[in-house]
């Protein structure tokens, strides 16, 4: 299984992202992710998986809890411990998608 620090070096930068703010399909905010220490990987990972997707489908959180690696088994041992893997896990559980907007710099 690959680490998740591997998986992020092969992730696009985000030097330009501030941060990354979901929506659901009615437009109500589902949540904001900071470009700061302790949520710049996950800024990476929805980054790319809005560049692949054009949001946060079904088959983008399938690949975004591939990509969270060792983070996603915790994540569903640990509810709450990993807010952003939780929320592609409720993409799942929900099949509710999100949209994504980019805010950069």
């Amino acid at each position: 299984m690959q680490k998740f620090s591997d998986v992020l070096l092969t992730l696009d930068s985000v030097d330009d992202v501030k941060r990354i703010e979901l929506f659901f399909e009615d437009g109500t905010p589902a949540g904001v992710i900071e470009n700061k220490p302790g949520s710049q990987g996950s800024v990476k990972v929805f980054n790319h998986l809005y560049k692949m997707f054009g949001g946060i489908t079904l088959d983008a959180a399938v690949e975004g809890l591939a990509l969270f690696a060792e983070h996603t088994e915790d994540a569903e041992n640990c509810p709450g411990k990993h807010p952003n893997v939780d929320r592609l896990l409720n993409v799942l559980e929900n099949e509710e998608p999100l949209n994504v907007t980019i805010i950069t710099q």
